[in-house]
């Protein structure tokens, strides 16, 4: 090791502090002023600091339970279900059980340094997991857990900059990605929604064609011998804001693969899944910059659909299904008694009315909506470089390997 680096453990540099969840029976005990974080807040989450929660908890609640405050600085690191997540706290905040964070004692590591020694070594702190039921790091393993960093503070802080300035053009990059998201939407709402003329039709008038999904098998294996990439749900938030997502590599057959591959301006559509307050019904737009990413060899899995709309009517298709999705409309056309929702896509398309749009109302969206995905694309390419050029610097200058010059 290098003399200048140290092998500690995690209660030699800091204070490792677990969460709990008050009554969610007691209605008394949420809605409060009290930032409360869960394991979920963090799924998805792309940014370093988090200030805010799904809930917010009372004091009350706060009190009825074994919750503690962290200090603005703390680090989160969700202990189970799942094990790995790492962000933050850029306020006083306290968490639920899945968390056992750590309050870095700040003579001894830089609280950014932690941050990111903690997601390198994230995959061999879940292997310290145990469990019958859920994996779980407990709080006593979680003392226990060693990293190395430099012995000096300036040197920690130095590789945290260094990490730092990607993470820092990362999250610029999403936020402008957002806001033309966002952008794009309030020009459809004050076209289509708040102004509203021309025919009443129904939705599904704009859809030609609806292809199902496919999962095929891991390796190629006899007639299994198409690779393709397939979009699931899970990677619909990141595809829909120009992101790559994980978008597993998988085999299927070549009938399969010619009745269901995506092609440009097509629109896939999650139909299992949700929660008690997130419907089903996710969807992402897909550009041809991301099918020609994947070399056109792109389905989705058979839990999600692919919608090939008019030409001419895809953006707005597409804004006014995430409209529906956003005020909680697919609620009511959810079935399924496994404990799994299913959306009835075809309720919902021949059952929802909407106006036609005039053309030249369109038309002047449509270039707008071109406009805003051609530059979340560059900007998620952007991203896309970044975090490779991180990811291959992490783990070689986080233990030391590769030497900080001054």
């Amino acid at each position: 090791m290098n003399p200048n680096w140290q092998e500690v453990a995690l209660s030699d540099i800091g204070r490792v502090v677990g969460g709990a969840t008050p009554s969610t029976k007691n209605p008394n005990f949420y809605d409060g002023d009290i930032v409360w974080i869960t394991p979920k807040d963090l799924s998805g989450y792309k940014e370093r600091k988090i200030s805010k929660g799904a809930k917010n908890i009372t004091q009350e609640g706060y009190d009825s339970c074994s919750t503690c405050f962290l200090p603005k600085g703390s680090i989160l690191f969700s202990s189970r279900a799942p094990i790995g997540y790492v962000a933050i706290a850029d306020c006083e905040l306290c968490t639920n059980q899945g968390f056992k964070s750590i309050v870095p004692d700040k003579n001894k590591v830089d609280g950014q340094f932690l941050f990111y020694a903690l997601k390198f070594n994230a995959p061999r702190i879940e292997s310290m997991a145990s469990g019958t039921t859920f994996k779980e790091v407990s709080g006593a393993v979680m003392k226990k857990v060693r990293i190395k960093c430099p012995k000096s503070l300036s040197d920690q802080r130095k590789i945290a900059n260094i990490l730092s300035s990607f993470d820092d053009k990362i999250e610029i990059n999403n936020r402008i990605i957002n806001n033309l998201e966002e952008q794009r939407f309030l020009l459809f709402k004050y076209k289509f929604i708040e102004h509203k003329t021309g025919e009443l039709v129904n939705l599904e008038s704009f859809v030609e064609q609806t292809l199902g999904g496919d999962w095929g098998k891991d390796t190629l294996q006899d007639k299994y011998s198409e690779k393709v990439h397939c979009i699931r749900g899970a990677d619909i938030p990141s595809v829909s804001l120009g992101g790559v997502g994980k978008c597993p590599l998988r085999y299927i057959t070549k009938k399969n693969f010619d009745n269901k591959k995506i092609e440009p301006n097509m629109i896939v559509v999650e139909l299992s899944g949700g929660s008690p307050t997130q419907s089903t019904g996710r969807s992402a737009l897909i550009s041809k910059d991301y099918v020609d990413r994947f070399d056109g060899r792109l389905i989705c899995t058979n839990f999600c659909r692919s919608l090939k709309i008019r030409v001419g009517y895809e953006f707005f298709f597409y804004e006014y299904w995430k409209f529906l999705y956003d005020t909680g409309i697919f609620f009511n056309f959810e079935n399924g008694t496994t404990g799994i929702k299913n959306l009835d896509m075809k309720s919902v398309l021949n059952k929802t009315k909407v106006f036609k749009p005039d053309n030249e109302s369109l038309n002047e969206f449509n270039n707008f909506a071109k406009l805003v995905q051609r530059m979340q694309m560059s900007l998620s390419t952007q991203n896309n470089i970044l975090e490779k050029t991180r990811d291959s610097i992490l783990p070689k200058i986080i233990s030391g390997e590769l030497a900080i010059i001054n």
